[in-house]
């Protein structure tokens, strides 16, 4: 049963209204910004009030594949303040800025015990949602806190942090997971297919491990950007061929590890030849199904490993609010990598914005207008 907002006034109980805007997705390739009402909470649950959330390409292909039912209000990049607490919450209080995981593992079922979180079937269940099937929700004015991503899933965010770079811990979490399951040594050459704004995080992470980061993207405006987090050592792929470029920088053996941060499937093929004998190479953005063609005696014969990662982990979450939140002020500021802030009301463009990319577009985030603390 629903309750009433419980909040510490009645002056803060008035402040939420009956109703909100959000982008509703309502099929393929039609997303439009429409009044609905604003969620209410049960008992252990919470009510953000959006401050800004980030579009991710997850996000993207499911608005343009279909593979959703509709209606549904996606966005899981969520950041803002809560604004108000149903019965039992005991951590968190009405002002608090969080920002919130969508989904999160039970902890205790035999995927979370070998450590795969996003294999739990509880993960699946996602915990957020601004009305209709819940879908993360972040791209509307409120969303509704399930109670066990509150226990679970709600992180606060320490004063002086921007509630941008504070949205960035989910993707954070999801590059460090991807880029720890290599298992990168110092003397080694990593390639970082793609320079959009998750390529530029799996690359800096890695060049925390020692190894020399190579990057490799169309758009030099992209490299640019890259330098700014120590990514020194690009490859022009428009002018450049990648594989005899990060075979000349190791040697001529070919990289060690290699990073496919670019959807679809077009260049796997030029991820496995660019990685050398015995070689990593991770396919981090291919999230939708089909199938390609791969020699297997590269597996075997020339001992390839093809590995994959998706997702958040658990495991290293205080890793990530380290690196995300104290980062902020020591040359980790993740708000660089925004090109385009867009209002609720414009969150078509947004999203429009965002599915095409180009020599000018990174990050681009939908902002609901809570103000910054």
């Amino acid at each position: 049963m629903a309750t009433t907002y419980t909040a510490n006034t009645q002056a803060a109980q008035t402040r939420i209204p009956a109703t909100m805007r959000a982008a509703v997705y309502r099929g393929i390739n039609d997303v439009r910004v429409e009044t609905v009402p604003v969620p209410s909470i049960e008992t252990g649950e919470v009510l953000i009030q959006v401050a800004a959330c980030g579009i991710c390409g997850t996000d993207l292909k499911k608005i343009h594949t279909g593979s959703h039912s509709a209606p549904r209000i996606f966005g899981h990049e969520t950041a803002g303040t809560i604004a108000a607490v149903g019965e039992g919450v005991e951590n968190f209080s009405i002002g608090d800025r969080v920002m919130v995981f969508h989904h999160v593992p039970c902890g205790d079922c035999y995927y979370c015990r070998k450590k795969t979180f996003a294999q739990c079937p509880a993960y699946k269940h996602v915990g957020c949602t601004a009305g209709f099937e819940p879908a993360g929700g972040g791209f509307a004015e409120y969303v509704h806190v399930r109670d066990w991503i509150v226990r679970r899933g709600l992180i606060k965010i320490p004063d002086g942090i921007p509630f941008e770079q504070a949205a960035f811990v989910e993707p954070v979490n999801t590059c460090l997971k991807g880029v720890k399951s290599l298992a990168l040594l110092p003397d080694e050459t990593v390639l970082v297919i793609g320079q959009g704004p998750i390529g530029i995080l799996l690359a800096a992470l890695s060049a925390r491990s020692g190894a020399k980061v190579l990057t490799s993207d169309l758009y030099p405006e992209r490299h640019a950007i890259a330098a700014n987090y120590g990514l020194t050592h690009p490859i022009h792929a428009g002018k450049e061929d990648v594989i005899a470029a990060a075979c000349s920088a190791s040697d001529g053996r070919g990289a060690d590890a290699v990073i496919l941060a670019v959807g679809g499937n077009a260049l796997i093929q030029t991820a496995i030849d660019a990685a050398r004998p015995g070689g990593r190479i991770l396919l981090f953005a291919q999230t939708q199904h089909g199938s390609v063609s791969i020699d297997p005696a590269v597996i075997c014969m020339d001992e390839k490993s093809l590995v994959g990662s998706y997702s958040s982990s658990v495991a290293i979450q205080d890793e990530v609010e380290d690196l995300v939140f104290n980062g902020y002020f020591n040359g980790f500021d993740l708000t660089r990598l925004i090109s385009h802030r867009y209002p609720l009301e414009d969150a078509v463009e947004a999203i429009e914005v965002a599915s095409n990319p180009s020599a000018s577009s990174m990050k681009v985030f939908i902002e609901a207008g809570a103000a910054e603390s």
